[in-house]
């Protein structure tokens, strides 16, 4: 979008301010400064409920995404239309692009297992990035003990395409999510915590096993700890079927 309200140098001046603020300081501001060009996208596990309910607080008709892979636990759908439901949300279904639906009836169902960031890009990096076409800002729950990459994020980020991407909980820890969580006595998604302590897709999560660390169940064995979303394929060109090579096995 044009006119975007700060210069790069402000964005990390701001950003650098806000290592020592707390999470509803910074989502007002992205309110204030943003709205209506705002958007949060939410995965609607229980670590993200937190920041859909300081989101909620803040301007209750902000725009939720929620990535509609196809491959969600039943678990996570009837708990995102509870919570759509009992707190009014403004949920927008973000779901693959039409140019690769000839590609998806042919491939889909094997691509989590044969080629997990092709699914992913399919999936829930393109269907974000259109998503955020008519946005300036957007509000994601990434934390910094979460992976690696997520450890060198900033709480403001400038993307190549112009969206400003705000990580309110960046320097939250999961006992500061437990701790907001049983303050405000917020609904908990369905699933055993102790075993999904970090929900995908069902065919690339598998319930973790003791001692492990909670994302170990997430693309086991794949060589893969990211959506895409957080990554530099989010920066990336886009791409269409006709640039991908991919032979059923």
């Amino acid at each position: 979008m044009t006119n975007f309200p700060l210069s790069r140098s402000e964005i990390e001046t701001i950003s650098e301010e806000f290592e020592t603020a707390s999470p509803p300081e910074i989502i007002s501001w992205a309110v204030e400064t943003f709205h209506p060009n705002l958007v949060m996208s939410s995965s609607f596990q229980t670590h993200s409920i937190p920041l859909l309910h300081m989101v909620r607080q803040a301007h209750p008709q902000i725009r939720v995404c929620f990535l509609e892979t196809g491959f969600h636990f039943w678990e996570t759908l009837i708990f995102r239309e509870k919570l759509e439901r009992i707190w009014g949300l403004n949920i927008v279904d973000l779901r693959p692009n039409d140019t690769w639906s000839v590609f998806l009836r042919r491939f889909g169902r094997n691509l989590p297992q044969e080629d997990p960031d092709l699914c992913c890009y399919i999936r829930k990096v393109q269907p974000m990035k259109i998503a955020l076409q008519d946005a300036q800002a957007w509000i994601t729950g990434i934390r910094r003990e979460q992976t690696d990459n997520r450890a060198k994020a900033k709480i403001l980020e400038l993307k190549k395409d112009g969206v400003l991407r705000i990580a309110p909980l960046l320097n939250w820890r999961k006992a500061d999510l437990w701790a907001y969580i049983q303050k405000h006595d917020l609904p908990q998604h369905p699933l055993p915590l102790e075993r999904y302590p970090s929900i995908g897709c069902k065919p690339c999560t598998r319930p973790i096993r003791p001692g492990e660390d909670d994302r170990a169940g997430r693309w086991d064995a794949k060589g893969k700890t990211e959506c895409g979303l957080h990554t530099e394929m989010f920066d990336r060109p886009a791409i269409t079927p006709s640039d991908v090579t991919f032979t059923k096995k």
